[in-house]
């Protein structure tokens, strides 16, 4: 059964730390991804699988919703200035995609927390 707590600690600890990390995009993102991965694991307990699912889930959760919002943000300011707001929706493409691809760290993270707790 899913931890929820252990999936939303994560998910908000690597809500602060990608925005902390905006200044340094990619290895902000990935040291973000990590330890809330870590943590939703750590939280979680259990053995490497519970602590796998739990990062996982931390990491898909959040990169997601970063990527909606993201999206949404772009596509306001496309339609503001009247190019109809296309290109909101090709960075909410990307932004999954690479949500996804952020997930792995954050599984292995939330494997290797769980085996610590």
């Amino acid at each position: 059964m899913t931890n929820w707590r252990a999936v939303g600690i994560g998910f908000l600890i690597e809500l602060v730390l990608s925005i902390v990390g905006a200044i340094l995009p990619v290895i902000g993102q990935l040291f973000a991804a990590v330890v809330g991965g870590f943590a939703a694991g750590y939280i979680a307990g259990g053995g490497l699988g519970r602590g796998f699912w739990h990062g996982l889930l931390a990491g898909a959760l959040g990169g997601i919703i970063v990527a909606v919002l993201v999206g949404l943000l772009v596509a306001v300011f496309d339609v503001a200035l009247g190019f109809g707001g296309l290109l909101g929706g090709s960075v909410l493409v990307i932004g999954v995609g690479l949500a996804f691809i952020m997930a792995i760290p954050s599984a292995i993270a939330g494997a290797v927390g769980s085996l610590l707790a």
